[in-house]
């Protein structure tokens, strides 16, 4: 398979320092055609990291638009890093080729087929191998586009993690199949549909799959629908991606007030299981491990105090002893631990080791010397 790049692109992707985009002829041996293709290639391309992929077809139109909103939420945001991969479709008619269902079925054409394993077998397998594509992919067309991605949902596994479906203009009995499907499925999966105003006439199609898509209650599948009374046709396309962006890479933000209150304090579970979830989340669907932020050690701390869950608060401290091993948190929780488990002598010699290193946020040397003034009062040390 031979990749003939466009020297002017190819030439300014391999300054140091400058995000790449770069633009080749793809030869894919699928569809038997040379194809136009373009990549975003993160500035801090490391061998060390996995990125997640985001196959955007329409490239034309769509490519820029989801390579800057990207590279924003990954800077301001705390999103990872993502790899962008555009398939043009311009040309001749292209898209409707590419993505081409029978009437009859709803099924792709032979052409789409074809499309289909080109994207699969192709395009994916390349980025995985040629940049450190990580587990998590998403999927982003628009109109004709968007309709074609549902077909990855038919298979045991769907290559994709994420839909981002603008506008769907939906082949036959898709409305109810890809609810049915999603159900079915044993992976964490996202969806957003994202619709223009209907100016009075709603789509009953797009209004049932939503309906459906709601009904969905399972482990692992989450789903946004947005309306924009102001967009038309043309102009949806620019309305909703950051906000399905923004949802899809939640799991990234911090732990919120809302989250704390709605989802921490309400679980029947232990307060530590939420953390750590989190945490495996991350590393099943982006391929790496993230760094645990301070504040969500803050929000599984006051998660403990408020429902008096102590065992979760020992789990805590072992981890807050590998993720800030200078610091007092570790033994400064695990201090509190023994003193609720009703060991005081354990807590007094936990609260000294505190006591002999750094401060962090509300930690400080006074809080553990408090503590170990009024365990020797009370027990007489």
């Amino acid at each position: 398979m031979k990749r003939l790049l466009c020297l002017a692109l190819g030439l300014w992707a391999t300054l140091p320092g400058v995000a790449q985009v770069k633009e080749e002829i793809f030869e894919s041996f699928k569809l038997q055609e040379r194809r136009n293709v373009r990549y975003y290639i993160p500035e801090n391309l490391s061998p060390d990291k996995k990125y997640p992929l985001v196959v955007v077809l329409d490239a034309e139109y769509l490519f820029d638009l989801v390579v800057a909103t990207s590279r924003f939420y990954s800077r301001f945001q705390g999103m990872p890093e993502a790899l962008v991969v555009g398939i043009a479709q311009s040309p001749g008619g292209l898209r409707l080729e590419d993505c081409a269902f029978e009437e009859d079925t709803g099924l792709p054409t032979e052409k789409g087929k074809k499309f289909f394993e080109f994207l699969g077998m192709e395009i994916v397998p390349f980025m995985v191998s040629a940049y450190q594509a990580a587990p998590f992919k998403m999927f982003v067309g628009y109109d004709l586009t968007a309709n074609f991605g549902n077909y990855y949902l038919f298979k045991d596994t769907s290559l994709f993690n994420a839909f981002i479906s603008i506008s769907p203009d939906l082949a036959p009995e898709m409305e109810t199949r890809i609810p049915a499907r999603i159900a079915d499925l044993d992976q964490t999966l996202f969806y957003h549909l994202i619709v223009e105003g209907d100016q009075g006439k709603p789509d009953p199609r797009l209004s049932q799959l939503n309906t459906a898509l709601k009904q969905i209650n399972r482990e692992g599948f989450s789903y946004t629908f947005d309306q924009y009374d102001q967009a038309n046709e043309v102009s949806v396309a620019t309305y909703g991606i950051g906000k399905a962006w923004e949802h899809t890479f939640e799991i990234f933000k911090p732990i919120s007030p809302q989250e704390y209150r709605e989802k921490i304090l309400t679980s029947e579970e232990p307060v530590f299981n939420y953390l750590e979830k989190k945490y495996q989340t991350i590393e099943q669907l982006f391929g790496f491990r993230q760094e645990v932020a301070l504040n969500d050690i803050m929000a599984i701390y006051a998660g403990c105090r408020k429902k008096g869950d102590f065992e979760s608060l020992k789990s805590l401290s072992d981890l807050c002893k590998e993720a800030f091993p200078d610091t007092m948190l570790g033994f400064y929780f695990e201090g509190e631990y023994y003193e609720q488990a009703g060991e005081p002598k354990k807590a007094l010699r936990t609260f000294e080791k505190a006591f002999g290193m750094k401060e962090i946020d509300f930690l400080t040397k006074e809080m553990a010397l408090e503590k170990m003034d009024a365990l020797k009062a009370d027990f007489g040390f």
